[in-house]
């Protein structure tokens, strides 16, 4: 999602590769890099851990120009897809920690309206998922709910 409650226009980030063709230093055929993700995340990892893994120990800056897919079609061809996508459930944890933070210091009025902004940004994002059918039509996130989980 963007950065659109505040007045700082972006963050510095790493730089995706400006050609999608496959670079002439990968020897691993697709089916070698499928077969990686697989194993990455029945070990636990995101997508986009899977995607810095393949980076960084793998010298894979894309995998999609190589498979033909992302990591999240390969992931969802072999059953292994999330519940609830990433992001939306790093923005819920990112909610949670804050109303933990807030509990204990109840004078933090700056982070009260971090904490407004963080769950409308998770009703828009819930909105979006309904829309696509990636969570179900009936999910609410609720703050003491979120707290539970």
């Amino acid at each position: 999602m963007g950065r659109l409650h505040t007045h700082r226009h972006g963050r510095s980030h790493s730089i995706r590769p400006s050609t999608l063709r496959v670079p002439s230093w990968i020897t691993i055929n697709s089916k070698e890099i499928e077969e990686l993700v697989v194993k990455y995340s029945k070990d636990g990892l995101t997508p986009s851990q899977i995607g810095l893994k393949l980076r960084d120990q793998h010298s894979i800056p894309l995998i999609k120009p190589i498979t033909k897919k992302s990591v999240c079609e390969i992931l969802k061809e072999n059953d292994l897809q999330a519940e609830m996508p990433e992001d939306l459930d790093n923005i819920v944890r990112k909610a949670i920690g804050l109303q933990k933070h807030l509990k204990t210091n109840k004078g933090d009025y700056r982070n009260v309206r971090s904490l407004e902004l963080i769950e409308a940004k998770v009703h828009r994002l819930s909105v979006y998922y309904k829309r696509i059918e990636r969570i179900p039509q009936n999910w609410k996130y609720k703050s003491v709910v979120a707290q539970l989980e």
